[in-house]
C-alpha cells in the first residue's frame, strides 16, 4: 500500500473564504491570488473552489497559459508584471492585464507592437520599498502611459507593508494610504489596494479601492496571528495535511526520542511514529522539545510532537491516548475527520514562520486529493 500521508484541498472551503473576503469589501471586484501555484495547493486544484473570482492574478506567463487552459476567459493580472520585452507578445496573445512598476516596463510597452490596446496596473511604491514609482514620480510615469497607443486603460495599485498590524504604534496602512490618495488626486482609473490583512481589518469604503487582492486569507490563514486566528476571521482551511501512524514505543523515565535526543521521557510514556518528516514539508525546525512541542490531532484529539523532526517520520505522544495506535490519523494541520481543526497558523508559529510557507513547502511526494 501507498504510505500513509496525503493532503486534501477543500473546494467549500475556497468558496467560503472567498465569499468571507468578498463581504469585506461588496463593492469592490476581486482577485483570487494563486501566486505560487496557488500558494503550494495548486492551480488546477483550487481553480474549482476560486472561479466565483472577478479575476486571477499570479506572477508568470506559464501560471498564466494553466489558468487560460481550464477555459477562464476573464481577466489574469501579473502582479510583477513583465520581466522581458518578448514577455508582452504572450500579453498580447492571452489578453493578460500586466503591472508597471518600472520605467524600463514602459519603454517596453512603447516600442511594443500590438492590435489590440493593452489594461495595465500602474504600481506605486507608497512605503513597501519593493516594486512601484515612488509618489513624486507616479503622476509622470501615468502621464507617459496613457500617452501610449499601446494602452486601454490605466488602473492605480499598490500595496500595504503592515496592513496586519500597526507600524511604529500607529495604524499599520495610513502613511502609504495618504501617500497614495495624494499622488492619486484626480486620476482617472480604477484602483486597487487591499490585501488579505486590509480586506478584513479595514472598511473597503475608507479605502476606496476598486479591485480587493486577498491572497493568504483564500487559503484559510489568518493575517495577524497570533492577534487574530483564522477562526476570529471566519475563515476555513483550504488545506488538510494528515498522516498515520506507523508504529509504537514505550518508553520508561530518562529513555530520550529521535536525533540529538532533544526530547527526553520524564516519567512513563507511549509515543506514535507517524509517516511524515521533513521531506514532505513539515518544518524540521518545528519544536519537540521538553518544553515545548508542536501541536497535532491524534484521532481527532489534540498532542503534541516530542523530539526533532526527521526526513521522513514525526513522533507525537500517545500517553493520554490509550486508543491510538497503528493507522490512527493524525493531523498535522487543518480537519481532522472528526471535524477538529488545527490551524496552520499554529504550527507555524512553532517553527518560528508563517502558515504561508508551510502551504508553499509540500513536497512533490505527498499526494493530494481535492473534495
Amino acid at each position: 500500500m501507498p504510505r500513509p500521508i496525503q493532503a486534501t484541498i477543500h473546494t467549500t472551503a475556497l468558496r467560503h473564504n472567498l465569499e468571507r473576503c468578498r463581504a469585506g469589501a461588496p463593492d469592490a471586484k476581486v482577485w483570487a491570488i494563486v501566486k505560487a501555484n496557488a500558494y503550494g495547493h495548486g492551480i488546477e486544484r483550487v481553480f474549482e473552489g476560486l472561479r466565483s473570482a472577478d479575476g486571477f492574478a499570479l506572477l508568470d506567463l506559464e501560471e498564466a497559459q494553466r489558468i487560460r487552459s481550464l477555459g477562464w476567459r476573464g481577466p489574469i493580472l501579473l502582479l510583477e508584471g513583465c520581466f522581458e520585452p518578448r514577455d508582452l507578445e504572450l500579453c498580447s496573445r492571452l489578453g493578460l492585464w500586466h503591472t508597471i512598476h518600472c520605467n524600463e516596463q514602459i519603454d517596453w510597452l512603447a516600442a511594443h507592437k500590438t492590435h489590440e490596446p493593452h489594461r495595465v496596473f500602474l504600481k506605486m511604491n507608497s512605503g513597501m520599498n519593493r516594486l512601484g514609482f515612488k509618489p513624486a514620480s507616479y503622476r509622470s510615469a501615468w502621464v507617459r502611459l496613457n500617452a501610449l497607443t499601446q494602452v486601454q486603460e490605466i488602473s492605480l495599485m499598490t500595496h500595504f507593508s503592515d496592513a496586519d498590524a500597526k507600524r511604529f504604534g500607529q495604524d499599520g496602512i495610513a502613511h502609504q494610504l495618504a501617500a497614495f490618495n495624494e499622488a492619486t488626486q484626480d486620476l482617472p482609473g480604477e484602483r486597487s489596494l487591499s490585501n488579505s490583512a486590509a480586506t478584513l481589518r479595514y472598511s473597503a469604503q475608507d479605502l476606496r479601492t476598486d479591485w480587493i487582492r486577498p491572497g493568504i486569507a483564500q487559503y484559510g490563514s489568518s493575517t495577524d496571528y497570533p492577534e487574530h486566528n483564522s477562526a476570529h476571521w471566519q475563515l476555513q482551511p483550504a488545506m488538510t495535511l494528515a498522516a498515520k501512524i506507523i508504529a509504537t514505543q514505550d518508553l520508561a523515565a530518562a529513555d530520550s526520542i529521535g536525533y540529538g535526543s532533544a526530547y527526553v521521557a520524564e516519567q512513563p510514556m507511549r509515543i506514535g511514529i507517524v509517516a511524515c518528516g521533513y521531506a514532505d514539508g513539515y518544518p524540521r525546525i518545528a519544536s519537540g522539545s521538553n518544553a515545548k512541542g508542536t501541536p497535532v490531532l491524534i484521532g481527532g484529539q489534540r498532542s503534541r510532537t516530542v523530539g526533532r523532526v526527521s526526513m521522513d517520520m514525526i513522533t507525537v505522544d500517545l500517553t493520554n491516548l490509550p486508543q491510538a495506535g497503528i493507522g490512527t490519523e493524525v493531523t498535522l494541520w487543518g480537519r481532522a475527520a472528526s471535524g477538529a481543526v488545527l490551524s496552520i497558523d499554529e504550527v507555524a508559529a512553532c517553527a518560528q514562520t508563517v502558515g504561508y510557507e508551510l502551504m508553499c513547502a509540500l513536497a512533490q511526494r505527498v499526494p493530494v486529493v481535492v473534495d
